[in-house]
């Protein structure tokens, strides 16, 4: 069921709600390390597929558009995947109160994430690879 109470109100630490926790050098550390490592990869990818769609949008002829806008799109999922992986973070640094008042704590891997990236990046390479076909025609 979905929680639509605030991650800050939904999420703990030691006993503390998420906005009012008080984080040691070592866990903002961590924290800075992760997202600088997903988060920060993410953004870099989409944006440099944003890039890219650009290029071949501004540079050459209409019967590359549809390359393009696959790019733009690939980017845009990729963009979506960022702020999902963000979401599906802050399971693993708080722990999660539940309805009943009882604190659980759940670690949970980026499995889902690696899953969902790799079905949209195979489908963009199968969609460009029929587009490049169809260019010689």
């Amino acid at each position: 069921m979905f929680d639509t109470r605030r991650a800050s109100t939904r999420y703990q630490l030691r006993n503390h709600r998420a906005h009012s926790v008080v984080l040691s050098p070592q866990e903002l550390t961590e924290i800075r390390a992760a997202q600088r490592t997903f988060e920060g990869a993410y953004i870099r990818t989409s944006l440099g597929q944003f890039s890219f769609a650009l290029v071949v949008l501004k540079i050459f002829t209409s019967e590359f558009y549809s390359i393009g806008a696959l790019f733009a799109c690939y980017g845009a999922g990729v963009l979506a995947v960022s702020a999902y992986r963000r979401a599906q973070g802050n399971r693993q640094f708080f722990s999660e109160v539940g309805d009943d008042g009882l604190s659980r704590k759940r670690f949970r891997t980026s499995g889902n994430v690696v899953i969902v990236l790799t079905s949209l990046s195979v489908a963009a390479y199968i969609t460009l690879l029929v587009l490049t076909l169809r260019l010689d025609t």
